[in-house]
């Protein structure tokens, strides 16, 4: 199996702009891709697919990449097949895995992947990459077919990860912790939690944690740990 993926929290940290914090660590990922296809489907804030698209192609004119969405695209199938690079943005992952599976995309995204082809996911576009959507934070806006998604790795990602603050004295709703090991009740796949800032860099059979945060793993209710930047990832699942 080839793999060679970034998988982000975020696109953008607090106080930065789009992508930037990841600039030379995508000029690196994507040196060899002349032209990026672009999946706009999780439509950030509804945004359109032509705008989403133009946010992406702003940002990687910067490092002389090329973008194209796939909407621009006449058959998707094809495009993602000849694609140098694919990247997924962030926006809701209902929306984005409705899309995949109305126009039938799983199968020969995963095996683009899965052959070695540069993929970038961020927030939802990361999500895909697990067993299933269930550890998204995102509201249900739309049906899905099915909550099974790539299955790239062999847990689940929850971007965006936020600690519990005990000493806020208004109730803020229920934490991310809560709802994790909610799922947990329920559900055997492991969890990897994000904090902003943090990504994957997947090269393969290696799951590197990289950024300046740990990440929370949620292996099961009675295993939770705390996993320092630049861990390999990949041994702690071959026994959990």
């Amino acid at each position: 199996m080839k793999l060679k993926l970034i998988i982000a929290s975020t696109s953008t940290v607090y106080g930065g702009s789009y992508l930037e914090y990841l600039k030379d660590e995508l000029a690196q990922h994507f040196y060899k891709v002349e032209t990026l296809l672009f999946i706009p489907y999780a439509r950030p804030s509804g945004m359109s697919h032509d705008a989403y698209t133009g946010v992406a192609r702003n940002f990687f004119e910067k490092i002389n990449i090329n973008v194209k969405g796939i909407h621009e695209c006449k058959d998707p199938k094809e495009a993602i097949r000849q694609a140098q690079g694919i990247f997924t943005g962030g926006g809701n992952t209902f929306v984005l895995v409705k899309q995949l599976y109305d126009r039938h995309l799983w199968d020969i995204l995963r095996e683009k992947i899965l052959s070695g082809t540069p993929y970038l996911g961020t927030s939802a576009g990361s999500n895909i990459t697990g067993q299933s959507m269930q550890t998204t934070n995102d509201m249900p806006i739309v049906a899905v077919p099915d909550y099974k998604t790539l299955g790239i790795f062999p847990f689940n990602i929850n971007p965006h990860y936020l600690d519990p603050a005990p000493d806020l004295l208004k109730h803020m709703g229920e934490t991310r912790d809560t709802r994790l090991k909610e799922y947990l009740y329920f559900n055997t796949t492991p969890v990897v939690a994000l904090r902003e800032g943090s990504w994957i860099e997947a090269t393969n059979n290696h799951y590197y944690l990289k950024g300046e945060h740990t990440a929370r793993v949620y292996f099961n209710l009675n295993d939770i740990r705390e996993i320092p930047s630049e861990t390999d990832l990949k041994p702690l699942f071959a026994t959990n």
